[in-house]
């Protein structure tokens, strides 16, 4: 028999009106500002499915805004989110987008950063506040954000995932979730690993020194840390 949570009862803790149509999408957005972890000017909102038809009545707008301006889903300036965008010099656009196959609440959003550069996060609101990012730039990946994530972007070499696993165990960090991706064979890799435990920064720099590691990114939605 399942075991129900305050949450699954009662709903998340949020500014309405809808849980999956505005605090997953704050949720979203917050989720894809921390992996983003760069100063940008403007974001594109890609919107799929009852997302762009309903986005405006169901405050998705506001707070997929609000959300990559760093608020979290109870913050009641969410409902400001498109002042709080042209204080902050942020441009915003939504546009429409059709992802064949996605669920009706998914978004593509475009970060625009001052150093030139894009990063592409599209993830989708599944429903009492919960979220999956599907896919970081070109990498595919599956991850909640509701447990501490790494994500490591490396070389696709031998014996590297053996290496990382090795440094968590050793530091007493459980593996709740792991998923591998990659371009193509002996290209560029992604490894997102969601843990039991909070990471320390010691840890990551030592997956950091790891050979043929490019990028090491924490997130811990629930603590408000990152790592870049």
């Amino acid at each position: 028999m399942r075991n129900y949570s305050f949450t699954d009862i009662l709903g998340p803790i949020m500014i309405g009106p809808s849980s999956s149509h505005t605090a997953g999408a704050a949720k979203l957005g917050l989720v894809a500002r921390l992996i983003n972890s760069k100063a940008f000017s403007k974001v594109t909102f890609q919107l799929h499915g009852s997302f762009y038809q309903t986005y405006k009545g169901h405050g998705t707008d506001k707070a997929l805004i609000g959300g990559a301006l760093g608020l979290e889903p109870d913050n009641t300036f969410l409902r400001h989110a498109y002042r709080l965008a042209v204080n902050e010099k942020v441009e915003i656009e939504f546009e429409a987008i059709d992802l064949d196959g996605e669920h009706p609440n998914t978004v593509n959003m475009i970060f625009h950063n001052d150093d030139g550069s894009t990063n592409q996060i599209m993830g989708s609101s599944v429903g009492g506040g919960d979220i999956v990012i599907k896919k970081i730039n070109n990498f595919e990946v599956d991850f909640t954000g509701t447990y501490p994530t790494l994500i490591v972007k490396h070389l696709d070499k031998k014996g590297l995932l053996s290496t990382l696993t090795t440094i968590l165990a050793t530091q007493n960090i459980n593996i709740a979730t792991m998923e591998v991706s990659r371009t193509s064979k002996n290209k560029n890799a992604s490894i997102v690993v969601e843990c039991d435990e909070h990471i320390d920064d010691h840890v990551i720099e030592l997956i950091e020194a790891i050979p043929d590691v490019l990028s090491v990114k924490y997130i811990d939605v629930n603590r408000g840390d990152q790592y870049v």
